[in-house]
């Protein structure tokens, strides 16, 4: 009997202990989560205009000058209009895969252009971001599965510097597709620089194979691209591409 006894102050003991664990391991996450969005938050304060009386032009004009000077490693803005994509751009290998801008641990990481592309000169542009559940960061991308999505969501905004000035170009979607980095997966990530009109037309035919549906555009050899890119849970080492031409 005594043993039964001590079994169940036992399992009382560690049912407590796991729920109190539980307990820390939700809120210190949901703490982290909180700073992290309030550090982007802090961030684009940074790079918005204030010489826009207006607060919706005002957003749109970026300044980047300002936050290059906080991080030699930012090359770039990313915005897609109605949507929590908003964010700078890094590049440093994969250093900010997870590191704020403040190179602090972030499990939310900071998009980053790939490292072997040039913002300025590369013709695809390959942009990372994490997929977080909160919807937070390329979580946005996963919704261009949706035919409706993709039209009220065409065109994505990219800032760079030139010089001390803050340069915007716009980018229309052509292609949403999903594919995996496993073997057999489309390699979209090593297209960067095409070494030939054939090889760009290679791209673009795969990515156009690939597509949840007809956008009704297309890209032609010439054309400068941007590539989105984050996880997708329905395929292992699943990956949720947006593909997009300058205008």
């Amino acid at each position: 009997m005594k043993v039964n006894k001590y079994m169940k102050v036992f399992f009382f003991i560690l049912l407590v202990a796991i729920i109190v664990a539980s307990s820390y391991y939700i809120l210190s996450n949901l703490l982290q989560e909180k700073k992290q969005e309030d550090d982007f938050e802090d961030i684009k304060e940074i790079v918005i205009d204030t010489s826009e009386e207006n607060q919706e032009e005002a957003e749109d004009k970026i300044d980047l000058y300002n936050l290059y000077l906080m991080n030699n490693d930012v090359v770039g803005w990313i915005k897609l209009k109605d949507s929590n994509i908003d964010y700078p751009i890094m590049q440093n290998g994969e250093y900010y895969l997870r590191r704020n801008i403040y190179k602090e641990y972030s499990s939310y990481g900071t998009p980053f252009l790939a490292e072997y592309c040039n913002i300025n000169t590369s013709d695809n542009l390959i942009i990372y971001g994490h997929h977080i559940k909160s919807g937070m960061m390329f979580a946005d991308l996963d919704k261009y599965k949706n035919y409706n999505y993709y039209l009220n969501h065409k065109i994505i905004k990219l800032y760079k510097l030139q010089g001390t000035e803050t340069i915007e170009e716009e980018y229309k979607v052509v292609f949403c597709f999903k594919t995996t980095v496993n073997k057999g997966g489309f390699k979209y990530y090593n297209f960067y620089n095409a070494t030939s009109e054939a090889d760009y037309n290679s791209f673009v035919e795969q990515c156009q194979k690939l597509s949840f549906y007809n956008t009704e555009e297309s890209a032609s050899y010439g054309d400068r691209l941007i590539t989105l890119s984050t996880c997708e849970y329905s395929l292992n080492n699943g990956r949720m591409v947006v593909v997009a031409k300058k205008i």
